[in-house]
């Protein structure tokens, strides 16, 4: 059986034809991508059991990994690297399946908070028990890989302007 083309290689084949002083951007955007739409999918897969998105599994893990489970909705988004409206959407579905509560701050009613309860608490360590069995569906990627993919989109992330260089 012929190995499948690869259509980035091939992409990349007819910018350089065309556009060569652009193809390398073309065919490494293209390429995260791709990397991203596969992850995505087998990160959701293993999170499909326990009837999360990456997005809610995301929120109820922040809410947990912090000392009282409450944080301000804005601050949610900022740390999730959201919009506020997605912050609202996934907390609002995760409040109809009682795993986090929602209501105005004690010092300041303008300020919505998020509260993980003790299901969310719960469903939250399951569910990072099944990422973490499942290596985040790149568990046949060594540690050392994994750490150079993180280092080179940092170098991605300081070229928009997102965080600095290191």
């Amino acid at each position: 059986m012929p190995a499948t083309p690869d259509p980035i290689a091939e992409a990349h084949r007819q910018w350089s034809l065309r556009w060569p002083e652009h193809a390398d951007h073309m065919a490494a955007v293209t390429s995260v991508m791709r990397a991203q739409q596969l992850l995505l999918s087998r990160v959701e897969a293993v999170l499909k059991p326990y009837g999360l998105t990456f997005a809610a599994y995301e929120a109820l893990r922040l809410l947990a990994f912090t000392r009282t489970g409450t944080l301000p909705m804005g601050k949610m988004g900022d740390r999730l690297m959201v919009h506020p409206a997605s912050v609202t959407n996934v907390i609002g579905r995760l409040e109809q399946r009682g795993l986090v509560g929602r209501g105005p701050s004690p010092a300041d009613r303008r300020v919505v908070l998020a509260t993980i309860t003790g299901a969310g608490r719960e469903l939250a360590e399951e569910a990072t028990a099944a990422l973490n069995e499942s290596g985040f569906g790149i568990a046949g990627l060594p540690a050392a890989r994994a750490v150079e993919i993180t280092a080179a989109l940092r170098a991605v992330r300081a070229a928009t302007g997102e965080v600095e260089e290191p």
